[in-house]
């Protein structure tokens, strides 16, 4: 329906040619904005009625007291299916450590978190199908797995701030809660306001530049991002990545007209992941709870983690 509404403005109401790169472009722009955000109100309704009955000390306690590979299991996995954002890797960096969990599992959940953004995943499995989706899904696990297990190796207990080790959050007094119905629906409805709010600016600006990248982009070079055996084209994307401010839901449609343009998948990959995984917002938050030792590390680590990705599914595809 948003490919037919889409061809209804350019081509039918705008009189424009479909081989035109403007009008192709403005089709892909009008097709995007209009998916993307149908699929925004309902998919962070829904998580909003899921994220009313799990607040962050419950994915808290429910880690503590595990065995370390148990807990990295879990940790990971909560990560990938929680809607927190970059906004909780403070309060929840302090909460796995005053609840004594294990550095790497929480650099695990805290990869696996941004990274594995359940609005993104629902909306990839819309625009470019389930199997490119769970390849998404499944990097993200490995490198929020493997990257939690080089981290801790490195002892980061030394670049932790001082003042997170010394915090003694104690048991928080249970404040009643309304369970109502009504009352989640509520929550599930301001959940809405408040991210579509928060991003829809960097859905139009990801929309805009896939726009142009589908009408403008040089097939040659396309070509030459498509080429397997061109190593350099997975590093090339992840350095022009990392230091993009954007999230998973931004970038899906810049992925969406590369993967059209036939730029490889891991590529494509680690491109989306990079954005996501190593965004500028998430660094400079964690650098309140850690030291730039710490912060150099995590990035190094994930920055080759996902290249290692995208050479990888580059080789297998």
């Amino acid at each position: 329906m948003f490919m037919w509404f889409a061809d209804l403005i350019v081509y039918q109401l705008m009189a424009m040619k479909p081989e035109d790169p403007v009008s192709q472009s403005l089709h892909f722009f009008i097709m995007d904005v209009s998916k993307i955000f149908f699929m925004l109100i309902v998919i962070i309704y829904l998580m909003g009625l899921f994220r009313s009955f799990l607040s962050p000390e419950k994915v808290r306690e429910y880690v503590k007291g595990k065995s370390k590979i148990l807990a990295r299991f879990l940790a990971i996995i909560l990560g990938a299916v929680t809607p927190f954002c970059s906004c909780s890797s403070v309060p929840l960096f302090i909460g796995f450590v005053e609840a004594g969990i294990p550095l790497g599992v929480t650099f695990s959940f805290l990869i696996a978190s941004p990274m594995i953004n359940e609005i993104a995943v629902v909306m990839l499995l819309g625009i470019v199908g389930w199997k490119i989706t769970a390849l998404y899904v499944l990097s993200g696990l490995i490198v929020a797995f493997l990257g939690g297990i080089i981290i801790e190796k490195f002892r980061p207990e030394q670049w932790v701030e001082e003042y997170v080790w010394k915090i003694q959050m104690g048991k928080a007094t249970l404040i009643a809660e309304d369970n109502s119905l009504a009352s989640r629906h509520r929550y599930a409805l301001g959940e809405v306001k408040e991210i579509v709010a928060r991003i829809w600016k960097w859905v139009l600006i990801g929309v805009a530049a896939g726009a142009v990248f589908h009408g403008y982009f040089p097939q040659q070079w396309a070509e030459s991002l498509a080429d397997k055996d061109n190593f350099l084209a997975v590093p090339m994307a992840v350095v022009i990545g990392v230091p993009l401010y954007s999230n998973a839901v931004g970038v899906i449609p810049l992925a969406e007209a590369m993967l059209i343009k036939g730029v490889a998948i891991g590529t494509t990959l680690a491109f989306m992941m990079s954005i996501a995984a190593i965004s500028l917002p998430e660094l400079l938050i964690l650098r309140k709870v850690i030291k730039w030792q710490a912060l150099a590390l995590f990035t190094v680590i994930l920055t080759l983690s996902i290249i290692s990705v995208g050479w990888f599914f580059n080789f297998i595809l």
